[in-house]
Formats: structure tokens, C-alpha cells, sequence
């Protein structure tokens, strides 16, 4: 009997990998032009030319054992004290090369996190509607994963239904801001309160709640909308990073965990991160990209593009009569579905070659996910589509 875990995956699937694939079979029967994908979050801004050139840079002239030979599991010294100076001349934060850890991506980096802290049996607890990958991550070390319900139209966190989830048994709490799958950014109000809140439960309790925050899309922010760093406002925080948006990089793989020095245990915290970096058999971080990204730290992808793609998008969708959450951050949208059924209203964007996620996988049914970071040519082809599926609902 194979990994149960596994066996659901094949099974059940992602609906996103799903719809992904769908999506390369559809275009190939009719066209890649006559095909509106906006299922996957892969970005499709250049990577910065000044990416390119470091990589090519230090294949050139590195040492070719010092850049493709190993290191330490927390990752070369000078990136990481790279990134910390990066941290702190940004956010007022002082951290050192100690504080980081370079690791495979966001999600290498939340792994290594979980592997850390948590037990079979401890309590995690996160915020609807949440990046599908969440429940699987939990499931690998045998936590619960506790939902707080959405809080539509504005998706900002219920913080009063949050308190009420925090019990002895919550060890952590993981939150993403800018947020996949809504756009929306946690304002400095909500994660003060959010702070005050895990406080107040952590003494109650009498135990450590480390709050985690999951920040791929930092970059990624409109109209003026400033992303509070976490570490600010809660001691027990730990952020996880990773440059697969910010630099159009999500094949390479290569992100950070920010461990500071006043969490509780945290000698041990960045001990363990690190054995948990070779256990989990990530071993380190890409070296040529860790080198490639020091070198670029203040580099970051278009956001113009992006903000182009959201506004015409938007816009449109709300004039055919859809009821759509404006995004502040991320390059994601929520659509509402015109039928209770989801699943139902993306089925019904299929069959107009339209490709979007039904969010009951998200935790949140009733609603779908359009992911933006495509060709702007892609989103004025799709509207005559769009507007199509619109009156088949509302005339």
C-alpha cells in the first residue's frame, strides 16, 4: 500500500494543475490564441535583464567549485547577510545573515518552517480563502488545519472569529499578504489587532504561537498600498519569501525564512530550520541562484504590466454585470459565481474557452479565482468570451 497522502493526490488532484493542463490540450484543438487561461499564477513579466546578466556573470567568472559545490545547508554566508542588510535598510529591521536562511522557494521555506515546529497532533490555524497547497502541506506532518471562514465582499480577516479559533492546541498561525487567491493586503489595523490577539492567547495559554507569514507576492502592490512587514508587530514571527514573483523566477526555485532572534527558541529554531533544509532533501537553496539574486536585490518585475492587465480585466468584468473584488496586491482577482454551484459557473467560462478556478477548493465556494499575470492581448481576446458567459446569467 502506497503513501495515502499520495494516493488522494492522484485521485483528487489539483484543479489548478488540472485546468492547466486542460488548457495546453484545449489549445491545441483550437488555437493558443482562441484559448483564455487563467488558471495558473506563472508570471509572465521578463525576468529583469539585470537577473540574466548575474547568472551569466557568475557562471563566467566564478570559482566553479565555490559556486556549484556545496554549502552550508543555511546557504552562503554573504547572500544571506545580503539579504538581511536588504531587510533592514527597507523595513527598519535589524537583522543579520544569522537571521536568514535561504531556501528552495516560498514553499521550501514554509516546509522547513513546519518540519521545525510543529508535531502530529499540534493545531495550525489560517485564514479563507487560502492557497490550495496549505491543506497538503499540514496533512505531510500530521497537523490539523483550522479555517477562519471568509469575510466577503472585502476578505479581510474576521478577527473576532479568529480569537474565538486560537486554543491551547493552535502552535501556529499562517497568514499571506498580499493574499492568494483574493489580492487583498493585510492593512497595519487588522495585523495590529491580529498581534494584540495572539498575545493576549499566547499568555492565556501559556505557550507559543508563532505567526507565519507567507509573502510571495510582497512585491506586488497597487495604488499605493503599503505591505506591512510582519516581524513589526508580533515577536513570535517568522516570514517566508520567495523571488518566484517579484523576478518572474518561479523555475528556479529560490527564496528565504527570516527566523529572528526574539522568538521564542530561537537558537533552536534556526538550528533546526536548517537540518530540516537537508531532511526534507532540499540539502540548500540553487547556488547560481542565490548568487544571481544578491546581485539584484533591488531589481523587481513591472508592475505597470501587471497593474495594466488588472485594471482593463476589472473594469470589464464588472460592466458585463460580475461582481468582482478589486485586487490591491498579488495578480489575482476573485469573481463571484452568478449560481450557488462554482464548480458550475467555471464549467460554464469553459465551455467559452475561458479558464478559471472554482474557489470551494480555496475555502471559499461561491466564488472563482482569475489570475491576471497573463499577455494583455490575452485579456482583450477573452472578453468578447466574457461577455458571452455574462449574458448567459444576467440577459
Amino acid at each position: 500500500m502506497l503513501n495515502e497522502h499520495i494516493l488522494d493526490q492522484i485521485k483528487n488532484g489539483s484543479a489548478i494543475r488540472a485546468l492547466f493542463e486542460d488548457g495546453k490540450i484545449m489549445a491545441a484543438e483550437f488555437g493558443r490564441e482562441n484559448v483564455y487561461d487563467f488558471s495558473l499564477g506563472n508570471p509572465c513579466t521578463p525576468t529583469p535583464t539585470a537577473v540574466r546578466d548575474a547568472m551569466i556573470d557568475e557562471l563566467e567568472h566564478d570559482d566553479p567549485l565555490a559556486l556549484h559545490g556545496y554549502m552550508s545547508n543555511a546557504g552562503f554566508d554573504d547572500v544571506r547577510a545580503a539579504v538581511a542588510q536588504s531587510l533592514n535598510a527597507r523595513f527598519g529591521t535589524a537583522f543579520d545573515g544569522s537571521n536568514i536562511m535561504m531556501t528552495v522557494g516560498a514553499g521550501g521555506a514554509l516546509n522547513c518552517v513546519f518540519k521545525t515546529l510543529l508535531n502530529p497532533g499540534d493545531d495550525a490555524l489560517t485564514f479563507a480563502p487560502y492557497f490550495t497547497e496549505y491543506d497538503n502541506y499540514f496533512r505531510n506532518y500530521g497537523v490539523t488545519l483550522t479555517k477562519v471562514a471568509p469575510n466577503p465582499p472585502t476578505f479581510e480577516p474576521n478577527l473576532e472569529a479568529f480569537e474565538q479559533a486560537l486554543s491551547p492546541t493552535t502552535k501556529l498561525v499562517l497568514v499571506n499578504t498580499p493574499n492568494n487567491p483574493t489580492g487583498v493586503v493585510y492593512s497595519e489595523d487588522i495585523i495590529e489587532r491580529m498581534a494584540a490577539i495572539l498575545t493576549k492567547k499566547a499568555a492565556e495559554f501559556g505557550t507559543s504561537i508563532y505567526l507565519v507569514s507567507d509573502e510571495p507576492y510582497r512585491e506586488l502592490a497597487y495604488d499605493g498600498v503599503e505591505v506591512p512587514y510582519m516581524t513589526k508587530y508580533y515577536r513570535n514571527t517568522l516570514v517566508c519569501y520567495s523571488w518566484s514573483k517579484s523576478l518572474s523566477l518561479p523555475g528556479e526555485r529560490i527564496g528565504y525564512v527570516v527566523m529572528p532572534d526574539e522568538l521564542d527558541d530561537a537558537d533552536t529554531i534556526k538550528m533546526g530550520s536548517a537540518i530540516a533544509n537537508r531532511l526534507l532533501g532540499y540539502v540548500n537553496a540553487p547556488s547560481l541562484q542565490q548568487r544571481a539574486v544578491a546581485r539584484c536585490l533591488d531589481c523587481k518585475t513591472d508592475l505597470a504590466y501587471y497593474d495594466r492587465n488588472r485594471r482593463a480585466i476589472y473594469d470589464a468584468l464588472t460592466s458585463y454585470g460580475f461582481t468582482c473584488v478589486k485586487p490591491q496586491g498579488a495578480f489575482y482577482m476573485t469573481v463571484k459565481s452568478p449560481v450557488p454551484d462554482d464548480k458550475q459557473f467555471c464549467a460554464d467560462a469553459k465551455a467559452e474557452h475561458i479558464l478559471l478556478v472554482p474557489m470551494a477548493g480555496f475555502g471559499c465556494p461561491g466564488w472563482a479565482r482569475l489570475a491576471y499575470c497573463t499577455s494583455y492581448e490575452t485579456i482583450e481576446r477573452s472578453l468578447p468570451a466574457f461577455k458571452r458567459l455574462a449574458e448567459k446569467y444576467f440577459g
